[in-house]
């Protein structure tokens, strides 16, 4: 991956060398392994493709490209969770500079193996937010567009086409059957100018993935680092959606770092599969 200039500025500090049994697994270096046998994009990646293209088809003012969005959101099952307390003093950050993010060095290794619950709960995500808010323009949007929204603007988009209004009620009656599970959602309200930090548990050789699914109404830039401050993927492009997905090579933990660089509030999904 060829690194450009990132607003968020990660860096890669080292993790503290500790005596270890012989046979414990290497986990330094990045948490990036060979890829899972079979892995293919999931619910999340789907949800994010579906939000891209509702936002095209309102552009466009196209109805066929929003009911396809619709059907995409529509075949995902999701489920929703709140996000757990992040301890701050995890995260460290250039003194008065929100644009260079340093995170501490993490543990070795996670407290217990992840994702932490064995006992069929949701797994352990948890956040914490920085800086003050910049104003309080909550922007137009309160979360990101559902799938029962998507298939009102196609509609509304429609107008009097009966054929093609005709699809959208089809398409409407086939909601819920073969959905593609899998995938949870943290909900996370982010003011201008300040930046949430998440971290999230996954099991190593297996697929991981991330979305963010921004509400439109602010530029969001994202980063995905490993616990020993690697960058796995990033986005600092004028939008407020990032995909990511890898194989971690063991057991650890991911930092999810988002920044609200925009104007007025963000009502952004964190997605995981």
């Amino acid at each position: 991956m060829s690194i450009k200039s990132l607003s968020l500025i990660l860096a890669t500090t080292a993790v503290a060398a500790l005596t270890l049994p012989v046979l414990a697994q290497d986990k330094t270096g990045v948490n990036v392994g060979a890829a899972a046998e079979g892995a293919a994009p999931g619910a999340a990646s789907t949800m994010g493709l579906a939000q891209e293209l509702y936002a095209l088809g309102v552009a466009q003012g196209d109805a066929v490209t929003v009911l396809a969005a619709a059907k995409l959101a529509a075949s995902v099952e999701v489920k929703t969770a709140e996000a757990a307390a992040l301890d701050p003093a995890k995260i460290a950050f250039a003194e008065g500079d929100q644009e260079s993010l340093r995170k501490k060095a993490a543990p070795a290794a996670p407290a217990a193996p992840a994702p932490m619950m064995n006992d069929g709960s949701p797994r352990a995500v948890s956040k914490a937010t920085f800086f003050n808010a910049a104003n309080e323009d909550e922007g137009a949007a309160d979360a990101p567009v559902t799938a029962d929204a998507m298939f009102a603007k196609a509609t509304e988009l429609a107008a009097d086409d009966e054929a093609l209004l005709g699809l959208i009620e089809d398409a409407k009656a086939e909601t819920g059957r073969g959905r593609i599970g899998g995938a949870v959602e943290w909900l996370s309200r982010l003011p201008s100018g300040q930046t949430d930090v998440w971290e999230i548990p996954y099991y190593g050789n297996s697929y991981a993935e991330v979305a963010i699914v921004g509400d439109g109404d602010a530029n969001l830039d994202v980063a995905v680092t490993d616990e020993n401050g690697n960058v796995i993927c990033y986005d600092v492009s004028w939008s407020d959606k990032l995909y990511c997905d890898w194989t971690p090579a063991w057991d650890g933990y991911f930092y999810v770092t988002v920044q609200n660089m925009g104007g007025s509030r963000n009502s952004y999904y964190l997605m995981t599969n």
